[in-house]
């Protein structure tokens, strides 16, 4: 049957890659949709994941490799190039994989797909080259910022950005960290059970948070403390942003931008006569909130209203809150290694335009914060102009606020005061968090 190949493994990865890069979708929606609906293996879907996120990943670094022996890429079917592109990714980074195997799937996905002789011959032509030559390397590249675009499959804006930041040492670091494969963790939602839960699990304790567990690999979603509320997936990152607000057990919080909801329920979980406010803009991310308080059981402590977050003043009067979370939109240069797509949005190069919006979230957020009430400013990304230089100017145009210095078990990630997280420090998501407080 021609249609066969879209029942494949290699044909699946096709179809998500075509949805990624053609249609704009994120692979991990893409995947989660088109698994969801297959009948594959799980052996199947397990490299389907692998061919599309490694795909999406070494994206620029293949199109370099298949520059060299395509000369005209806009000649081409785009599903014939993003074939090529997935086969290439078999062929230099899944070494258990035999070549042959890799042409013959991708010769017969071209036979069916494309029904004409052409794109067969053209895909087999270019695949056994390819397998048969030795590549060109990437070291060779003479421009610097080019070079590691090329090597670490990065947009030259971005590789420029990070080494003016961390200089070109640590760059190299963080740009290699973001090939390592994620670590699955989780938070326990009640501490006294850490260790039973490790033991349990295979699990180790987390090095940054208290309340964290992780394995260098596995599936904690299909376990029994999943199942009952006993764990949920959190970046031990992401978990240390509830404990900075020294939450007492009846504080009125605000979660101002709050879903999908992981840190509006670890706060929640504080609470014994309190409430946390957790906004969004949008219904479905509104209901993801309430689907994880119902699965953990603190349902009764938040409630769920749509509003935008620069709006927060016009709608809650002054000394409303005891706390508040501002876990602010932004690029989120920091989960790149989980969501490789991110590299490739040319939206995030305008830093500025995000920090407008970060501070007008903060000058809209704290004037509902009652005096000594405590507020917290997180984002998942490493970029200066939205961590740090959000922090200077706010307190510049905020002067009943102060910065309250926070500190860690380690040192590393204290910086200026405030908890800075890059990926190759411990494998995590990158992170910032900073804190104020409110004074007469």
């Amino acid at each position: 049957m021609a249609n066969n190949w879209k029942k494949t493994a290699r044909g699946k990865a096709l179809i998500v890659l075509e949805d990624v890069f053609r249609e704009g979708a994120y692979s991990n929606l893409a995947l989660n949709k088109h698994l969801t609906q297959s009948h594959l293996s799980d052996k199947d879907k397990a490299l389907v994941t692998e061919i599309v996120y490694g795909t999406v990943a070494r994206k620029k670094t293949l199109e370099w490799y298949l520059s060299h022996v395509i000369a005209d890429r806009d000649k081409l079917q785009s599903w014939v190039y993003d074939l090529l592109m997935l086969s290439l990714y078999q062929l230099v980074y899944l070494d258990k994989i035999p070549a042959h195997a890799v042409v013959n799937d991708a010769v017969a996905i071209a036979k069916n797909r494309g029904n004409n002789k052409g794109s067969e011959k053209l895909v087999n032509a270019v695949l056994r080259k390819l397998s048969s030559e030795p590549l060109p390397d990437p070291r060779t590249i003479k421009r610097v910022n080019k070079r590691y675009a090329i090597q670490y499959s990065l947009p030259i804006w971005l590789v420029k950005k990070l080494i003016e930041q961390y200089g070109e040492d640590r760059a190299i670091s963080i740009f290699e960290s973001l090939f390592i494969r994620n670590k699955a963790s989780v938070r326990v939602t009640e501490p006294s059970q850490l260790k039973v839960i490790a033991a349990d699990t295979g699990a180790q304790l987390s090095v940054l948070s208290p309340v964290g567990l992780t394995k260098a690999s596995g599936n904690f979603a299909v376990s029994e403390w999943f199942k009952s509320g006993a764990i949920t997936i959190q970046d031990e990152t992401s978990q240390l942003v509830a404990s900075v607000l020294d939450i007492q057990e009846g504080d009125v919080i605000l979660d101002a931008c709050a879903a999908p909801g992981g840190k509006t329920v670890h706060m929640a979980s504080y609470l014994k006569t309190g409430t946390v406010i957790a906004l969004d803009l949008y219904d479905h991310k509104l209901e993801l909130i309430r689907e994880n308080a119902e699965r953990l059981g603190v349902s009764d402590k938040i409630n769920t209203q749509k509003l935008d977050a620069s709006q927060v003043h016009q709608t809650f009067t002054s000394d409303s809150f005891d706390k508040i979370l501002v876990d602010a939109p932004c690029s989120g240069i920091g989960l790149i290694r989980r969501k490789p797509d991110i590299k490739y949005n040319k939206e995030l190069q305008d830093f500025e335009s995000l920090q407008r919006t970060q501070l007008e979230i903060l000058s809209s957020v704290c004037q509902t914060l009652r005096k000594g009430g405590i507020m917290v400013y997180s984002t998942c990304t490493i970029i200066a102009e939205e961590n740090q230089e959000v922090v200077k100017a706010f307190l510049a145009k905020h002067p009943n606020f102060e910065q309250v210095p926070l500190e860690h078990t380690q040192k590393d990630i204290v910086v200026d005061g405030c908890l800075a997280i890059t990926p190759e420090q411990y494998w995590t998501d990158g992170f910032f968090i900073a804190k104020f407080r409110r004074v007469d």
